[in-house]
């Protein structure tokens, strides 16, 4: 199974939201099913075959996490930080102000689905295959 170090040398190749299917890919590979991060802090965690759970150190300070979402303000938010305009850390600085909790990865259905303080799904964005090219 993967370990955190395998995710994390992943993690570091991706410098825009450009970056970010080659990413899945990569972790796809190593038998990541899928993963949550957590945008207050940047927790993730990491679900593998046969139940297995690896779970991060937060990754930076602690974010206030807006308690009205706006899928809207997320769409924009997204579509930026693909364009390479914006770095990860940025994006989730945005996320909260967007009321984003958190944002699951399924590597399965290659889809990843943001979600808001109450549970609600805000956005569910297909996560591209192949030759992406951003427009």
């Amino acid at each position: 199974m993967f370990t955190e170090q395998q995710l994390t040398a992943a993690h570091s190749k991706v410098k825009t939201g450009a970056d970010f299917p080659g990413y899945i890919r990569e972790i796809k590979a190593l038998g990541l099913i899928s993963y949550t991060f957590m945008v207050a802090d940047g927790t993730i965690i990491y679900n593998g075959a046969n139940g297995f759970e690896l779970r991060s150190a937060a990754k930076y300070p602690s974010l206030s996490i807006y308690p009205h979402s706006s899928a809207g303000v997320l769409y924009y938010n997204i579509t930026i930080h693909q364009q390479g305009q914006t770095d990860f850390l940025t994006f989730c600085k945005q996320a909260a102000q967007a009321g984003v909790e958190k944002w699951v990865v399924d590597t399965q259905t290659m889809l990843c689905t943001y979600y808001d303080v109450a549970g609600n799904q805000m956005l569910a964005e297909p996560i591209p295959q192949d030759d992406y090219m951003p427009e």
